[in-house]
């Protein structure tokens, strides 16, 4: 059994341990309440009291504090509510993931004041090296963007900002833009014209104002009308 490749799952009660060998990417999806079968998680349908020194658990002990000795459903109450490592390859993965989250979020809701534009992917990520940011895998990115945002100030000049937008579109685009429009942004007002076309009060994060541009105007060939009515 390659030890690289597999790792132990544990959970105190009563002051007894018992363990469980797993694959370490399985149980983490396990644990999260992901759809993975447990006979795909289980590297040996055995619990252990000690797992290194092949020591199983008493099968009357688990009776006691389980109520009952069956393998599969004391392994998953052990995936559930005890401690499953993470190696360093999945953390590595944890946080290449975040960072990703975090600059999309920042790409999206924050824009560069002086030039009202948001900042390109690549500019996000340079900045978040030059400032050391450490990027936590066990917290969402939401929960750390706004200390995130402190840090990067210094390298990135970063602001917060929603628009609302006016737009007016063509009949003959009018339905398909609408499917657009509900995906992209928040419809604060829909009007429909006595000649079928659309006109619409949005809101969207300053970043997705130009995806949502080139979206429109690929859709009508630069057919509409866009304005910024307002910011905040």
């Amino acid at each position: 059994m390659s030890q690289d490749k597999t790792i132990i799952a544990k959970l105190k009660k009563a002051g007894k341990e018992f363990e469980i060998v797993v694959h370490p990417e399985q149980a983490s999806l396990y644990k999260q309440g992901k759809a993975v079968s447990l006979s795909d998680v289980l590297v040996i349908e055995e619990i252990y009291e000690d797992a290194r020194k092949g020591k199983r658990a008493s099968e009357k002990e688990m009776e006691n504090l389980f109520g009952t000795s069956d393998v599969n459903e004391v392994a998953a109450l052990i995936l559930k509510e005890g401690h499953v490592p993470v190696t360093e390859e999945m953390m590595k993965k944890e946080i290449d993931q975040r960072k990703k989250q975090i600059v999309t979020l920042l790409h999206t809701n924050t824009v560069d004041p002086t030039t009202n534009r948001p900042h390109p992917p690549g500019r996000i990520e340079t900045a978040l090296s030059d400032a050391k940011v450490k990027i936590d895998g066990h917290k969402s990115a939401e929960s750390q963007l706004q200390d995130i945002v402190k840090l990067l100030r210094p390298h990135l000049p970063l602001k917060f900002e929603t628009r609302q937008l006016y737009l007016h579109i063509p009949v003959k685009h009018a339905g398909k833009a609408l499917s657009i429009l509900k995906q992209q942004t928040t419809i604060i007002k829909e009007n429909w014209d006595s000649d079928g076309s659309l006109t619409a009060t949005v809101e969207v994060p300053a970043g997705i104002q130009e995806q949502l541009e080139y979206q429109l105007n690929t859709l009508t060939k630069g057919d509409f009308e866009l304005k910024i009515i307002g910011a905040k």
